[in-house]
């Protein structure tokens, strides 16, 4: 995809400033496909289950039950994001994996998309550990901290796309403040909403890429101006923080 950029307004005299095409990174976003596959062939797999045994297995080892995080069976934090519970449930987790994910792992990466998808789950998990009872399982934690990284990557990168970046941020914050407000209903995990919504937010505040136009006309192109020990440091804080949270309810 090409984007279109202004360059600084120049000084008293110089010609007017001309939009010039700059690519955007391009790359397929194998690590969405990959996510997305698994994720998949694990609803499959619990499908699988019920039909043969009668019971679905994947879910009762894997879900989010608060009592057993308790007793020690912490994968319990992540592994929910690979359950669901009805086609309804993964039809729609995973579209907005695939729309949001296939842009965000262009600017991000696949090891840093990778970072946000699992933190944002890890953090959506914990919250609804410390603040509801029973089980949950779905991707929602994580696609929750995909839309609030979306949110402020455009907001840090708001003097590059200009207008759209406004655009791209109210349409952020519509879409989690509806989702929010739908997960009011009963049956849903909106504990677990928020939770993925602030270590998606936390992550990409501290490690989002911020580019900026280098080059000579007509070779600009984009650099990330993001540290690797920036990255670092946003992945940290986010497991600190939220890996305090839980262990205030683990013991």
């Amino acid at each position: 995809m090409n984007e279109q950029f202004q360059q600084d307004r120049p000084v008293q005299g110089e010609p007017a400033p001309q939009p010039v095409r700059i690519a955007m990174p391009s790359t397929p976003p194998t690590a969405t496909y990959v996510v997305l596959g698994f994720t998949v062939l694990i609803y499959l797999l619990q499908m699988a289950s019920m039909a043969i045994l009668g019971d679905d297995l994947p879910l009762m080892f894997g879900a989010r039950v608060t009592e057993l995080m308790r007793e020690g069976q912490w994968w319990r934090f992540l592994t929910p994001v690979f359950l669901h519970g009805s086609v309804t449930h993964i039809f729609f987790n995973m579209y907005a994996l695939f729309s949001l994910g296939s842009f965000l792992e262009r600017q991000f990466g696949p090891r840093r998309f990778l970072l946000l998808y699992f933190l944002g789950a890890f953090a959506g998990n914990v919250f609804s550990f410390l603040l509801t009872e029973g089980y949950s399982v779905g991707a929602s934690t994580a696609v929750f901290g995909l839309v609030a990284a979306e949110g402020i990557f455009f907001y840090q990168n708001r003097k590059l796309f200009g207008a759209q970046a406004k655009s791209a941020i109210g349409n952020a914050v519509f879409i989690i403040a509806i989702n929010l407000f739908i997960g009011l209903s009963p049956g849903i995990d909106n504990w677990g909403h928020l939770g993925g919504l602030l270590g998606g937010a936390m992550f990409a505040w501290f490690a989002g890429p911020r580019w900026k136009v280098v080059g000579i006309f007509p070779d600009f192109h984009l650099e990330d101006q993001r540290e690797l020990r920036e990255v670092m440091m946003g992945a940290s804080v986010t497991i600190l923080v939220f890996g305090a949270l839980a262990a205030v309810g683990l013991f």
